[in-house]
Parts: C-alpha cells; structure tokens; sequence
C-alpha cells in the first residue's frame, strides 16, 4: 500500500499540499495520507493528526508562547512516522517547521520531499546547509528557483504555480470592464478598444512573459513522488 506523510502549516500551503494530494490519489486511488493539513488536504483524503491551526503562529512574541508546544508536536510527528514509516514524507513551506522535521525523519531513513522553496535565493542564504541536510528534492514553484538549486547541486524539480491553472492565457479587457462595472474613457472622443491603444512597457511585457500560463505549467510528473522507495 502506497503511503504518504505530509505537513502543512497554513491557509496557503493547505491549498498547495491539496492539489499535490489530487494528481497523486489519480495515480494511487487507495494511497494512505496522514500528517497534518487544513481542510482542502483533508478533503483528499488527508487524515490529520493534529490541527493546522495549531501551526499557524504570527510574530514572535506567539511563537515564543508556544515553542513548547511546537516542539512536543514535531518530536511526536517523528515518532509517529518512525513507527509508521511512509514511502516519502512531503513538507509543504512552512520552513521554520517542516524543514527541521524533514531532517530528523531523513536521518531515520524516510525519504523526503520539500514543496514551496524558501527564499534563500534572496536572503539568510546559509539555510542553504539546513536544506540539504534535510530534503532529498526540492519541488519551485518557479524555475529561476530551480535554476538555483541546481547551481547549488540541489536535487530539484520545477513543477510550475498552481495559479497558472487557473489564470487564462490572453486577457479579456471587456468582460473584466463589464463584470468590474468601470466605465469606459477614451482620449479624443476615441471609441473604446479591447486593448489600450499604446504599446505596454517593455518591463511589463518581459514580467507578462515571465508569468505566463505556459512558463508556469507544471513539466514534471506526480510519478516523481508518488513511487515507493
């Protein structure tokens, strides 16, 4: 039977982990989930042994409040997946968490997966050291963040932005108009046009592309994490 361990620690990650548990269940239909997830995850059939909310701390002062508690939460999900050991453990963002028991599980012989990259390639690059102790691969959301952890001789693979199913390719300025109730203004009593009628900057053309639905297709297959060790 085909096993899976995942943890989510927030609204977004719940909406990730669960399009990640939809593509997997097609090629798994009796795949056993469990860890924890909100109820997108839970809805695929993730059973959650503790509540997601109880992850989804802000600030310093509660996550100092509850450090205890976090820590008494992870010790107890590397126990559990070391008694019950799934074919690969997924951790969806939600870093300061799951990267921590990413590594000890891996040290227990669990393979493991990261969704979401933090933002090393950005700032506190030494996470570099955590992240390689702790994940086996690395899912980006973009491929500039694949292209860095290949640099870093990262195993990684870019799946693409769930959003990019949802954004259609080309854009309809009237029915946007229409269902945003704007009015139409035109310079020189000019008739309204679908598009305006000078050229988009060359930045904002570049980003368009760069963000594109098709740059952002998911090119990889739920085969990756859906094998058995």
């Amino acid at each position: 039977m085909v096993r899976k361990g995942i943890v989510a620690g927030e609204a977004s990650g719940d909406l990730l982990g669960a399009g990640l548990l939809h593509a997997l269940r097609e090629q798994a239909p009796d795949m056993v989930v469990e860890g924890i997830g909100g109820p997108r995850m839970e809805a695929e059939g993730c059973r959650s042994l503790y509540s997601m909310e109880r992850l989804a701390v802000m600030g310093l002062t509660e996550v100092i409040g509850r450090l205890r508690e976090l820590s008494r939460m992870r010790s107890a999900l590397v126990e559990h997946f070391t008694r019950h050991p799934p074919d690969v453990f997924i951790g969806v963002d939600a870093p300061d968490f799951t990267l921590t028991l990413e590594r000890r599980l891996r040290q227990r012989g669990v393979k493991t997966i990261h969704y979401v990259s933090p933002s090393v390639w950005a700032w506190r690059r030494y996470r570099l050291r955590k992240i390689r102790r702790a994940v086996d691969h690395m899912l980006t959301l973009f491929p500039f963040e694949a292209a860095f952890y290949e640099a870093q001789r990262i195993p990684v693979t870019f799946v693409g932005h769930p959003l990019a199913d949802l954004i259609p390719m080309e854009s309809d300025h009237a029915a946007a108009r229409a269902g945003l109730d704007i009015p139409c203004v035109s310079a020189g009593g000019q008739g309204c046009a679908s598009s305006p009628p000078w050229p988009a900057p060359r930045c904002a053309r570049s980003s368009r592309r760069c963000c594109a639905k098709a740059a952002m297709r998911r090119p990889w297959s739920s085969s990756m994490v859906g094998r058995n060790r």
